[in-house]
C-alpha cells in the first residue's frame, strides 16, 4: 500500500464510528505499542489549568519548595495508579469498568460504574467550565463586550470538538489528541516564556514554610485532582494493546505521558502565584481566564486556543470513557448513544455552573473531595486486582453472572463503603456549604478547625482500605477464580 493510500485509510478509519463498547477487543485488533499510550495522556493533561493548581498548592500556606515537591509527588505518584490499573487493559482487552467486574462482581459492578460515571461526567463539566470561562475572558479582552455572548461561543467551541471525537471513539480520539498534543506544547511553552519575566525568585524564596498537615493536604489535593480523576478510566486505552505488550512499558509510558506536562505545569504556576498572591486570588474565581491578565494582547488569541485544545483533549478521553461507564451500569443503548447522553448531561452542567455559581473553587473542591474519597477506595482495590492477579481474565465470564467471577462480591463493595464512610469522617469541605457535615472523625486531629482538617486524610486512608482489604480479604477468592478459569 502506499503511503498516500495508507494516510487515507487510517483518516477514514479515524472518521468512523467506533462500534466497540465494553466489547472485547479481538486479537487481531489489538496492535501498537506501550509508547502509543504517550500521545492521548499526554494530550488530556496539558490543559494550562495544570498553571492554576499552583496556586491551590500554595493556598495551604506552603513555602515555594514544599509547594514543588508536593505538587510534583502527589502528580506523580497519583498518575503511578493509573498506570498500574492501566496493566489490567492489555491483560484482558476490555474497558476498566468491565474488567473490574472480576472485583465487584457481574451485577455488584453496576454500584462500581454507577460511581465512575459520576466521576467523570463531573470532570468533564469542570473542563467545559474552565473553558467557557477562559474564551469568555480572552474575547472581552479583545474588546468583545458581550460577556454571555462570550461564554456561549467558547463553550460551543469546545463542546463541538470533545464531543465528536469522544463519539467517534479510539482512532478519532488517537488521532486528535497527536495533534492537540503538538499544538498545545507548542503554544504552551510559548506562553510560559512570556510570563517568565513575571516570575520573583525573591518573592518566592521569601514564602514561609506550612506544617506537615499543609504538606500532606497539598499533596493529597494534587494526587485526588490528577491522578486519581483518571484511575476508573485507565485501562480503557491499553485494551486495544497486543497482551505481550511490555507491563512496565504499559505502568512507565501512561505514567510518563499524563504525569510531565503536569508537573511542568504545576511547577509554572507555582513561581508565578508565588510571584504575585493577586494572581492567585484571581485563579479562585477563574481559574484560566486569570492568566490572561499578565499576557501581552497579541497572544489572546493564540492562549484561547491552548485553554480550549487543553481542556478538550481532557473532555474527550473523559467522554469516551462515561459512555464506556454508563454501558457498564447496564444502560442497553450503543456506546455512541452513551457518550452522547452525557454530552447533552455535561452541556447542562456546564450552564447550571457558570449561571448559578458564585465562584469555580468551592463547588469544584466540593466535588473533587466528596467523589476522591470514594474513588480512592475504589482504586484501592483495583490495585490490589494487579497485585494479585497471575492469570488473564476469562473473558466471557466478564459478560455474565452467572461466571466464575460470580453476581456480586459484597467483600469488595463493602470495602469501598467502609473506605468512603472512614474516609468523608477525616476530610472537610469549608468551601461547600452542602457538604459541611464531613469530618465527623477529625475530633482526636483537632476537629474541623484543627491543624489536620484540611490535609484530606480520608482520601489516603480509603485508598489503603480498599487496596491492604481487598489484598486480605480478596486473595483466597482470586485464588479461586484463576483455578476455575
Amino acid at each position: 500500500m502506499s503511503s498516500t493510500s495508507s494516510t487515507s485509510a487510517e483518516t477514514s478509519s479515524a472518521a468512523r464510528v467506533e462500534n466497540a463498547g465494553l466489547d472485547v477487543i479481538a486479537e487481531s485488533d489489538r496492535k501498537g505499542r506501550p509508547s502509543d499510550l504517550f500521545m492521548p495522556w499526554f494530550a488530556a493533561n496539558i490543559s494550562v489549568l495544570g498553571l492554576s493548581w499552583g496556586a491551590w498548592v500554595l493556598g495551604f500556606g506552603l513555602s515555594f519548595w514544599q509547594a514543588v515537591v508536593a505538587g510534583s509527588v502527589g502528580v506523580v505518584l497519583s498518575f503511578f495508579l493509573c498506570g498500574v490499573i492501566a496493566v489490567l487493559g492489555k491483560r484482558g482487552s476490555a474497558p476498566t469498568l468491565a474488567l473490574s467486574r472480576a472485583a465487584f462482581g457481574y451485577n455488584g459492578n453496576r454500584l462500581s460504574a454507577a460511581l465512575s460515571w459520576i466521576l467523570t461526567v463531573g470532570w468533564e463539566t469542570v473542563l467545559c467550565v474552565s473553558a467557557t470561562l477562559a474564551s469568555a475572558t480572552v474575547l472581552q479582552a479583545l474588546g468583545w463586550h458581550n460577556q454571555v455572548g462570550a461564554q456561549i461561543l467558547g463553550f460551543l467551541l469546545t463542546v463541538g470538538l470533545a464531543a465528536s471525537a469522544g463519539i467517534l471513539g479510539f482512532e478519532a480520539i488517537m488521532k486528535v489528541q497527536t495533534w492537540i498534543t503538538w499544538a498545545t506544547g507548542i503554544l504552551t511553552i510559548v506562553y510560559l516564556v512570556l510570563v517568565a519575566p513575571q516570575i520573583s525568585f525573591r518573592t518566592l524564596l521569601a514564602l514561609p514554610s506550612g506544617g506537615p498537615a499543609a504538606f500532606i493536604g497539598a499533596l493529597v489535593m494534587v494526587a485526588t485532582g490528577f491522578g486519581l480523576g483518571w484511575v476508573n478510566a485507565a485501562a480503557d486505552y491499553s485494551r486495544y494493546l497486543p497482551r505481550k505488550a511490555s507491563t512496565a512499558g504499559v505502568i512507565g509510558w501512561t505514567t510518563l505521558g499524563s504525569a510531565l506536562p503536569c508537573v511542568v505545569l504545576v511547577f509554572f504556576g507555582v513561581l508565578l502565584v508565588g510571584s504575585d498572591a493577586a494572581l492567585g486570588e484571581a485563579i479562585n474565581a477563574d481559574p484560566i481566564g486569570a492568566l490572561t491578565t499578565i499576557l501581552p494582547t497579541w497572544f489572546l488569541v493564540p492562549f484561547a486556543l491552548v485553554a480550549i485544545l487543553g481542556l478538550a483533549g481532557g473532555i474527550i478521553l473523559d467522554l469516551y470513557s462515561s459512555g464506556l461507564s454508563l454501558l457498564a451500569t447496564g444502560l442497553p443503548v450503543r456506546r455512541h448513544v452513551a457518550t452522547s447522553i452525557d454530552a447533552v448531561i455535561m452541556t447542562v452542567g456546564t450552564i447550571a455552573v457558570i449561571f448559578g455559581a458564585d465562584d469555580f473553587l468551592g463547588p469544584f473542591q466540593g466535588f473533587l473531595t466528596t467523589l476522591g474519597v470514594a474513588i480512592a477506595a475504589w482504586a484501592g482495590v483495583m490495585v490490589a486486582e494487579v497485585i494479585l492477579r497471575r492469570r488473564d481474565y476469562d473473558e466471557e465470564a466478564l459478560f455474565t453472572p452467572d461466571g466464575v467471577y460470580g453476581s456480586v462480591n459484597w467483600e469488595a463493595i463493602g470495602l469501598v463503603a467502609v473506605g468512603s464512610v472512614v474516609g468523608w469522617g477525616l476530610v472537610v469541605n469549608s468551601a461547600a456549604s452542602w457538604l459541611s457535615w464531613q469530618g465527623y472523625l477529625l475530633g482526636p486531629l483537632g476537629g474541623r478547625e484543627g491543624a489536620w482538617a484540611g490535609a484530606n486524610l480520608g482520601v489516603l486512608v480509603a485508598l489503603l482500605i480498599g487496596m491492604v482489604g481487598h489484598l486480605v480479604l480478596g486473595r483466597g477468592r482470586v485464588s479461586r477464580q484463576e483455578a476455575s478459569s
